[in-house]
């Protein structure tokens, strides 16, 4: 028997990683109270490692939502895939150029774009989908303060990241 609803508790669950990394930011907090030459500083350490910790975990838990559309997402070695019912393929980070958040039939989906035009719809509440955090963050000059509050917000036309240019031409000789 326990003492938490099982609802609350499904609720909560998202959000283990930030209550973790707000324990070990009160523990920073005493560490930095206890004072002295040793103990403030390293509890200011500690502190400062524990609120980044909490920042990205809450970011993170933007992306685990409640699994309502078929299908799995996997990320395996550079590579997101998506194994769906009707459709589904992968997109190689490497080759990624465009990320967009869209609305199609009325669910979200990410729109994964590559250099040679191929395109993979993810959707947002697909089993496994909250390992996007972790591959959106390899993206170059991603900013995922950014993605991750889109999937709140309402649709945007605007791209969330396009690959920005390599600064390297192919110069072609006559």
């Amino acid at each position: 028997m326990s003492l938490i609803r099982p609802e609350l508790l499904e609720r909560l669950r998202p959000f283990r990683e930030a209550m973790v990394a707000g324990m070990l930011a009160l523990l920073g907090g005493w560490l930095v109270w206890l004072g002295g030459f040793l103990l403030m500083p390293v509890g200011a350490l500690v502190l400062i490692v524990a609120l980044g910790w909490a920042l990205s975990a809450l970011r993170r838990a933007r992306f685990a939502r409640r699994i309502e559309a078929p299908g799995v997402v996997e990320l395996d070695e550079g590579q997101i895939g998506y194994l769906g019912p009707t459709f589904g393929g992968y997109v190689a980070l490497a080759e990624m150029v465009e990320l967009r958040l869209i609305e199609m039939y009325g669910r979200r989906h990410w729109r994964l774009r590559q250099a040679d035009g191929q395109v993979l719809l993810v959707p947002v509440a697909a089993e496994g989908a909250d390992v996007l955090f972790d591959a959106f963050s390899l993206l170059p000059g991603a900013d995922m303060a950014r993605i991750a509050a889109a999937i709140d917000a309402p649709v945007a036309r605007a791209p969330l990241w396009t690959r920005p240019p390599s600064g390297l031409r192919r110069i072609s000789s006559p």
